[in-house]
């Protein structure tokens, strides 16, 4: 669906008010087909929908892929406060809510540029504000880095997915890295400017790049602070497809339902037990997977896709 549903603005989420309590006083959202998440962007100072939440059917007809969309196109999208805390909300609707089969994040495109002005560029996430690192101190800046919404998406048990269009830099490419697969156009531009402000990654980048590009490809991107071109991105393993802009969303949506149309119990469990390699070594590794393997025979939807396979049908999940 390309029109959202728009939340009245009395549905703001604020400090006062959360998904949960909106659910709890107004009915569950997840039946609507598609509908807005609303919060106050303070630094703007008006109401304005930060974060969009998209509900798009899957085709399969059972569930849906959230895409959401993070909306300061004027600031190329960078991550302030209200951001954080929307997407932390997203989190806990996505983990809770049975119908969502996958998470697609994306940034919003450039609004319309004024008469004689040129149009901002394209950006997943252009980093974090930094207008809020000002005057700030150790102790508020851990607090706040601590409890973010980059480990919220980190920690989904439900796949997620970067749909990566522009600049992807500092936090932006830490959003990216925290997803499980990241879908670029060949305008996407990656980096890790932070060494620039005499600072370092805080969102998670220094360990994760690690593992998507290697110890020393980290080290070179964390060090200089170049960028690096969506090219260069696919061939060290940041992106896993790249594709022209006017298919990228083509592309992400295409590998969103081939995942949606999967037993999200089995989903969860793979996630966990791919998870489990980047914290032990290969042979606890492999005695974790081994025992998740088992399990699953104990589980309906391993009964349920044996048994399609077996009858050559579509397998009728049950997500248990």
């Amino acid at each position: 669906m390309k029109s959202p549903y728009r939340l009245p603005k009395s549905f703001a989420t604020t400090k006062e008010s959360s998904l949960s309590d909106i659910n709890i006083r107004y009915g569950s959202l997840s039946s609507m087909c598609a509908y807005r998440l609303i919060c106050y962007d303070f630094l703007g100072g008006d109401m304005s929908e930060v974060v969009i939440i998209e509900e798009i059917p899957c085709e399969s007809g059972d569930g849906l892929i959230a895409k959401v969309t993070i909306n300061r196109p004027d600031k190329l999208n960078s991550l302030n406060q209200e951001v954080i805390s929307a997407l932390k909300e997203m989190c806990s609707w996505a983990e809770s809510n049975d119908s969502v089969r996958c998470v697609v994040i994306c940034g919003a495109s450039p609004n319309p540029a004024p008469e004689g002005k040129r149009s901002k560029p394209h950006a997943f996430v252009a980093g974090a504000d930094i207008t809020e690192f000002v005057g700030k101190g150790s102790q508020e800046i851990f607090e706040m880095f601590s409890d973010n919404a980059i480990e919220a998406i980190w920690n989904l048990n439900k796949p997620t997915i970067a749909m990566v269009d522009g600049f992807a830099l500092g936090g932006g490419c830490e959003v990216a890295c925290s997803c499980d697969i990241r879908i670029v156009s060949t305008r996407a531009i990656f980096g890790t400017p932070e060494i620039k402000l005499g600072l370092i990654p805080g969102y998670g980048g220094t360990q994760r790049l690690v593992h998507l590009v290697g110890y020393g490809r980290a080290m070179e991107m964390m060090m200089t602070g170049n960028n690096v071109s969506a090219e260069e991105a696919y061939r060290i393993g940041i992106a896993n497809h790249l594709c022209e802009p006017e298919l990228l969303e083509e592309k992400t949506m295409d590998i969103a339902q081939t995942i949606a149309s999967k037993s999200m119990h089995t989903l969860g469990v793979a996630k966990q037990t791919i998870r489990a390699a980047l914290d032990n070594g290969i042979s606890k590794g492999v005695a974790i997977e081994a025992k998740a393997f088992a399990n699953l025979f104990d589980t309906e939807d391993k009964e349920i896709g044996v048994q399609a396979f077996l009858n050559r049908s579509n397998p009728e999940w049950k997500h248990k």
